[in-house]
């Protein structure tokens, strides 16, 4: 994946593991809670990756 679609797929899943977190929060179901904290956190380290690659691009562009 590109840098972009890294960035757009993180933001999707972080929206995504909000959502689900305030689901599992609503219905008092734990686990749903939790798994939306993962999926939240999948979505942070996804968007990073996809900063990193555009960072390394820009050094690689300009040499």
């Amino acid at each position: 994946m590109g840098s972009t679609s890294d960035k757009v797929v993180g933001k999707a899943n972080e929206l995504a593991g909000k959502a689900r977190q305030a689901v599992g929060d609503a219905v008092d179901n734990h686990e749903m809670e939790a798994r939306g904290a993962g999926q939240e956190a999948k979505g942070h380290a996804q968007q990073a990756k996809g900063e990193a690659k555009e960072a390394v691009k820009k050094v690689v562009d300009r040499a």
